[in-house]
């Protein structure tokens, strides 16, 4: 069907001759001069035209939609009621936002969106590169226990001081965009630079390391026998790693982790060092080697041995940090080039040099095992034991036991109602808390440690309430009592309410129950030291077991308040 495109003029010129209006023409000839028609004289107007379809003789309405400048007919669809169609043109102008619109659009977290990433300008690019890098030593930052005088201390001071010289420099052009960004970046290095020396100087930090100084000092006084070849520890090099490691255990770490990774990487070069000292008692116990003319390839072990005492004592040193001309990879290779020394020794059909032999092998391998230390600690569940197992099940024993005291002091009178339940069963948990495995490691032995006190503390506890329960059949039953055993009895009395109050109390030592509680058994010794027994065993029997019993309450009283922690 042929269709016509032309443009309607406004009501005035309606009867305007069809034929002379040029076909397509966007101009409208019925003016003067053939000027366009002003948009208020022409209006947008709907005429419907009706047309013959070429071939069917079926008659058609066709809707032509008349708008400012350019009229097309188009064909309204079969069987359909006449209505107007939609103008495409006119709907996606309508579609399109303005710039206004695009300026104002957010995103689904409410910030603007940059529509131009690339006009942003060079300096703010060069702050954001600069915000990465010193991210990236953030995180070596937060992860950092060692000491001022470390070179991984002195690198990152060094790269994040370079940093905040490179962010001082950058021009802003008098542009705030820019000095905000500037300022920003200068305050997260600053922050960084801060944080750093604040770890590296925490209390705790620093007592970590004046303890492992003392270790150091201890380990320079007696690797002299060790050094000359010889395997002879003495107990006081023994006893005094022992007490170091105790003082490192109770190092308190807040919860930082890095305060931890510092105790557990101290932690772990001392116990090596107690290992190879508990070795060397053991040699000294056994038997000595052999004689040379036992076997020829007796004196080669015999001099590697010395060799193996030397590099135990080269060992230890290095653990303490006290050998500076020692590194672990030189030992390793000693200790790698021994083995290879032993291994080509022929003592086939000699029993005795063979167990020899053997002996000193496994001793190597034993040296070997510790080189590894350099990086220990450097995972977070190395040195994080709130998700190591036995840590996990002494807190779930724990959790049994509270439940058990909360019961039993609810009625703190007689335990009659009570029988011996409770104490069967804490009796159970001192068992679990023997089968869990400590390992090497002092701070999962002193969590059960502490977990079999609170325990024992409860049990003896239920004790003392029985035995008060029990006297009071006996005095019935025997009038007469010496005064000097009545009055260790009443101190009893008192201290057994004394401790239901420290099993119950849960604070701190700056509390002031703390300070009560303590005041009040400390006085109850004072009684107890006034008693005199006047010659009476067994009332020197029974305050001695009193004074034990105060004193292992406020023993059990500074063990809930030392803030102890993994």
């Amino acid at each position: 069907m042929a269709t016509k495109c032309f443009t309607v003029c406004c009501e005035k010129n309606a009867k305007v001759n069809r034929a002379s209006w040029k076909r397509g023409s966007t101009r409208c000839r019925g003016t003067a001069g053939g000027a366009a028609c002003s948009p208020v004289a022409c209006r947008p107007k709907v005429v419907e035209v009706e047309q013959s379809s070429v071939g069917n003789g079926r008659s058609r309405l066709s809707t032509v939609r008349a708008t400012r400048g350019i009229d097309c007919v188009r064909r309204a669809p079969r069987g359909r009621a006449r209505r107007l169609l939609p103008n495409p043109a006119t709907n996606a102008s309508q579609c399109v936002p303005s710039p206004q619109k695009l300026d104002r659009q957010t995103d689904n977290s409410g910030c603007k969106k940059t529509m131009d990433m690339g006009n942003q300008h060079p300096s703010v690019i060069r702050l954001q590169e600069i915000q990465r890098q010193v991210k990236d030593i953030g995180q070596q930052v937060c992860s950092f226990s060692g000491l001022p005088g470390d070179v991984d201390y002195r690198n990152m001071e060094r790269s994040l001081t370079k940093y905040l010289f490179e962010i001082d420099s950058i021009e802003t052009e008098g542009k705030a965009d820019v000095q905000h960004a500037r300022k920003r970046a200068a305050q997260e290095v600053e922050q960084l630079l801060k944080e750093l020396e604040q770890n590296a100087n925490h209390p705790s930090r620093l007592a970590i390391n004046k303890i492992f100084k003392e270790a150091q000092q201890l380990v320079e006084r007696e690797t002299t026998p060790l050094n000359g070849g010889t395997c002879s520890v003495s107990d006081e090099f023994e006893e005094g790693i022992q007490d170091i490691v105790s003082r490192i255990v109770q190092v308190k770490t807040g919860g930082k982790n890095f305060l931890r990774k510092a105790r557990y990487r101290t932690l772990v070069r001392v116990l090596a060092i107690q290992e190879i000292i508990e070795s060397c008692m053991k040699k000294q116990m056994l038997a000595l080697p052999l004689y040379n003319d036992a076997h020829p390839s007796v004196s080669k072990i015999n001099s590697i041995m010395n060799d193996v005492n030397r590099a135990r004592g080269s060992l230890i040193s290095l653990l303490a940090g006290v050998h500076d001309s020692e590194t672990y990879k030189h030992l390793s290779c000693v200790l790698i080039g021994l083995l290879a020394d032993l291994d080509s020794l022929d003592v086939s059909g000699h029993t005795e040099v063979r167990n020899y032999r053997k002996e000193v092998v496994e001793e190597i391998n034993s040296l070997l095992k510790h080189l590894d230390l350099e990086v220990e600690g450097e995972r977070t569940s190395a040195y994080d034991l709130t998700r190591n197992e036995s840590i996990l099940k002494i807190e779930e024993i724990r959790n049994k036991m509270k439940q058990i005291k909360a019961e039993l002091l609810k009625n703190p009178g007689s335990l009659s109602d009570f029988h011996s339940a409770p104490k069967i069963e804490l009796q159970g948990l001192i068992a679990q808390l023997d089968e869990v495995s400590p390992g090497k490691n002092p701070c999962i032995r002193e969590a059960r440690r502490r977990a079999v006190v609170e325990v024992q503390a409860i049990i003896t506890y239920i004790d003392l309430k029985e035995a008060l329960e029990k006297r009071q059949t006996y005095v019935e039953e025997v009038p007469t009592e010496h005064p000097s055993h009545k009055a260790v009895w009443v101190v009893l009395g008192h201290l057994s309410v004394l401790q239901a109050e420290v099993l119950l109390f849960d604070g701190n030592r700056a509390d002031k129950d703390y300070i009560r509680l303590e005041e009040f058994v400390t006085k109850q010794l004072l009684v107890l030291d006034a008693v005199d027994s006047q010659g009476d065993e067994l009332s020197k029997q029974a305050r001695k077991q009193a004074v034990k019993f105060a004193n292992s309450i406020l023993s059990y009283l500074d063990m809930k308040t030392d803030e102890w922690e993994y």
